[in-house]
């Protein structure tokens, strides 16, 4: 017990401290690191790097066009907001009159991100998925690096792994109660969290194929139907702030699944724009192989699920395909957890540590919107 509360102790300082690192730069507004050149807004460059003040429009309106119209300046129709689920803001609006609304939105994804590497150790220590859990949660802080990135601006990744994460820890436990509810504010966070629901079905469905019975089995895991009523609610909700039930659909070029797969190799795609993509095969590569393992394994829940949303990632044409599939990390940590144990891979992890940091820098540095006037953020 001793030793779990110095190892989450320190993954929290591992988490705050990396992202104050990212941060360190622009908070002293340097011009000039590692060669690199870097705007000299100071924490404005955080704050205004997509799609993060997306969220605090959502906090300040909930998604009613008069508000959105009034207040806002970007050259967006109001129900392209309804691609943005609503958890994240809601958040953002509960500390925004402690915190103020950009720094808010910092703020629950610093939280997010920390208790995110706490229930993933958790989730290793208890399930026995790992004879390192402390060094597991550390890479899962660090790699993918797009992670570090998505961690330390505003963005509602964090937050949507740490209620996947949560939900699927009691779901194996059985309490499907609170694997449902959790699982619901999943899906209120990111709109991929039906495939929670859809992992889950297959699983039990798999699960009971010797002797199957859908009202003993209705009967046992009803509570996972609060995942997809969450989502109908939102939908509801939808209908009376925009008077259109479908408005995610209708939510202009926000959806970004398309048939065949592997449209993100369509270098004249809206969302790709560039036939610089070779690293992509890679993700690919790591999704397949660490889908592979976890069923080698006999993980059949973790590789069930890991299966579903590996498999949507193949009709996501976007270039962000890494962002797309940070959901899966976890996952893949555990599918390779036997290579990242090894001295030759912590040597190596050390090794591009630095690149990380520098490719994260990079990274927020030019990812940003213009905002000319920060009055209606405030």
């Amino acid at each position: 017990m001793k030793n779990s509360r110095r190892d989450l102790f320190l993954i929290a300082a591992i988490c705050l401290i990396s992202t104050f690192l990212v941060w360190l730069p622009f908070f002293l507004r340097i011009s000039n690191f590692w060669k690199m050149s870097l705007p000299e807004d100071g924490m404005a460059t955080i704050m205004k790097n997509f799609d993060g003040l997306y969220y605090v429009v959502i906090a300040k309106s909930f998604y009613r066009p008069e508000i959105i119209n009034h207040l806002f300046s970007f050259d967006l129709p109001a129900v392209y907001y309804a691609a943005h689920f609503p958890l994240y803001p809601l958040f953002i609006k509960i500390f925004s009159p402690f915190l103020g609304y950009p720094w808010s939105m910092l703020g629950v994804n610093l939280l997010a991100s920390v208790l995110a590497a706490l229930v993933f150790y958790l989730f290793l220590k208890e399930f026995k998925y790992s004879s390192s859990p402390l060094w597991l949660a550390i890479i899962f802080l660090f790699l993918p690096a797009r992670f570090l990135a998505v961690r330390s601006i505003g963005s509602p990744e964090s937050l949507f792994i740490l209620f996947l994460l949560a939900s699927f820890y009691f779901f194996k436990k059985k309490n499907y109660w609170l694997a449902g509810l959790l699982g619901g504010l999943a899906q209120l966070t990111k709109s991929p969290g039906i495939l929670l629901f859809i992992g889950y079905t297959i699983y039990l469905l798999w699960e009971n194929r010797s002797q199957f019975n859908v009202i003993k089995l209705l009967k046992k895991a009803y509570p996972l139907l609060i995942i997809p009523l969450s989502l109908l609610g939102l939908f509801v909700y939808y209908n009376f702030a925009y008077h259109d039930f479908w408005a995610y659909f209708h939510s202009g070029d926000n959806i970004h699944l398309f048939w065949p797969p592997f449209q993100v190799f369509n270098a004249s795609a809206h969302w790709v724009g560039t036939y610089w993509l070779e690293e992509i095969i890679y993700i690919f590569l790591l999704g397949s192989l660490g889908v592979i393992y976890l069923f080698k394994q006999k993980k059949f829940d973790l590789g069930i699920f890991a299966a579903v949303f590996f498999f949507t990632t193949l009709f996501v044409a976007h270039r962000d395909v890494s962002r797309y599939s940070l959901p899966l990390v976890p996952f893949l940590l555990i599918a390779f957890e036997p290579l990242l144990v090894k001295k030759e891979f912590k040597i190596a992890f050390w090794v591009i540590l630095i690149p990380v940091f520098l490719y994260t820098i990079s990274f927020v540095a030019g990812n940003t919107m213009p905002i000319a006037d920060w009055s209606s953020f405030l």
